[in-house]
């Protein structure tokens, strides 16, 4: 009976100890999903052709390739981690990742990227670019440039312009396409972006199936709706060269090895700091985009 009553006693101890160890366990707290995503990675994750997270190195993650131009770049702390922070600098990257060199890859696209910047009220910066190879190019404009006015304000304004261009490759030459954040009257026909001198959202979206250019701005449109929709609607699925190279925080000009491309006076090399540029072949739903925002901003 004696040694009954201990190993009843050692048995209730071990339920009430794995008892406490479960509820402890339990206690731990799960974030909500936003968006139906937990993490920004969800978002769009077949999709996503290249990304950069700027954490320590300047390396597209997906391909493992580094830039082979790194001109006054070094690393700070960013949305999520670190972030490139750039001088009057610019990375560039060699035509060899395969996901971005495709002609018929990007007839939708998505590009989303975090900027901390601020006006100059000289001339305009670049933050992602995907332009024809450094041989090829004859000038600035690629297949994609993701961009900033900063002409339009002096140092002082708390106003950011953004721009998205295109260009349409499908007989030959460039046709170039553009939206932004300006001209006309704001909130009826755009909306204004508070975004100089903290980090902002930048997304650049081409929907093929209605020929539209949107601009996002901390996960909500922005851009001028009487400019999204291109050549009456019949811009169609982009065509884009087959080989194509990126820039980060400079336009595609000599002063960035794209010999056969003249420097434009109006055109600077980035000052300020990017972060998490992702890179989609798809065109990303409001909600996605939205998510995607509040996902970052949360560090997640």
């Amino acid at each position: 009976m004696k040694t009954s009553k201990i190993s009843l006693g050692i048995m209730a101890g071990v339920l009430t100890a794995g008892i406490f160890f479960a509820s402890c366990s339990d206690d731990t707290p799960s974030l909500p999903p936003i968006g139906g995503y937990n993490s920004a990675d969800e978002v769009g994750s077949s999709s996503l052709v290249a990304y950069w997270g700027f954490n320590g190195d300047n390396k597209e993650a997906k391909s493992g390739i580094a830039a082979e131009k790194s001109e006054n770049a070094t690393f700070t702390t960013g949305v999520k981690g670190q972030a490139v922070n750039l001088t009057n600098g610019y990375l560039r990257y060699p035509a060899t990742i395969t996901a971005l060199n495709s002609a018929n890859g990007f007839g939708n696209f998505t590009v989303s990227a975090w900027v901390n910047t601020k006006n100059n009220g000289t001339s305009a910066s670049s933050i992602f670019a995907l332009n024809e190879t450094t041989t090829a190019a004859k000038d600035w404009g690629g297949p994609i440039e993701v961009m900033l006015e900063t002409a339009s304000y002096k140092p002082t304004s708390d106003t950011l312009v953004l721009k998205g261009v295109i260009g349409q490759y499908s007989s030959g030459t460039r046709e170039g396409h553009d939206n932004l954040n300006n001209y006309g009257v704001i909130g009826t026909d755009y909306k204004i972006v508070k975004g100089s001198g903290k980090w902002t959202q930048i997304v650049v979206k081409y929907d093929a199936s209605t020929s539209a250019i949107d601009i996002y701005g901390n996960g909500e449109v922005v851009s001028n709706k009487n400019f999204r929709i291109r050549k009456d609607g019949k811009l169609g699925a982009l065509v884009f060269p087959a080989t194509t190279s990126v820039l980060v925080g400079g336009f595609a000009n000599a002063n960035t090895g794209y010999a056969n491309s003249p420097a434009q006076v109006w055109q600077t090399l980035f000052n300020g700091q990017i972060d998490e540029i992702r890179v989609f072949n798809k065109a990303l739903s409001d909600a996605d985009i939205n998510a995607l925002y509040q996902l970052e901003v949360a560090g997640r």
